[in-house]
């Protein structure tokens, strides 16, 4: 935005520029914000926990451990014994989800499986209320 001064006439002379110097601006606010940035203070990455110390004491008894094979063709395998059918599976799963102490489910499927058969298996045990579950011979899978 320029600031024009003077006649209005076009005698040819070069008329004086009359903008704002806009330098000690730029420098001021340059100023402004290194103060800005030194006075922020430093932000800390990391949540303090108060963590037990000590070593655990060891659990009471051993858990029991459920494997749920999962075979090429969809055949289920309970602790190595073929589920003739779904609802077999599904009694097996609720009886195990009803004890007390429920013992550790442990999915072991086959790497030529299909995903559905795979996760029909554990869709129902999330259904029946099975909390101890986990997947076991991943690394089968890394190529």
């Amino acid at each position: 935005m320029a600031m024009n001064v003077g006649s209005g006439s076009g005698s040819g002379e070069a008329e004086p520029m009359m903008d704002i110097n806009t330098t000690p601006l730029i420098d001021v606010m340059l100023v402004l914000i290194i103060m800005l940035i030194i006075t922020i203070p430093v932000q800390l990455h990391s949540v303090n926990l108060n963590m037990p110390a000590g070593n655990p004491p060891p659990p009471l008894k051993e858990p029991t451990v459920v494997t749920i094979d999962v075979d090429f063709d969809g055949t289920i395998l309970w602790n190595g014994e073929t589920i003739p059918s779904r609802a077999a599976l599904q009694a097996k799963l609720a009886e195990a989800a009803a004890q007390p102490d429920q013992p550790e489910v442990h999915v072991r499927p086959n790497k030529l499986v299909e995903y559905r058969y795979v996760a029909e298996v554990l869709a129902e045990a999330q259904r029946l209320g099975v909390t101890k579950l986990g997947m076991v011979g991943n690394e089968q899978f890394i190529k």
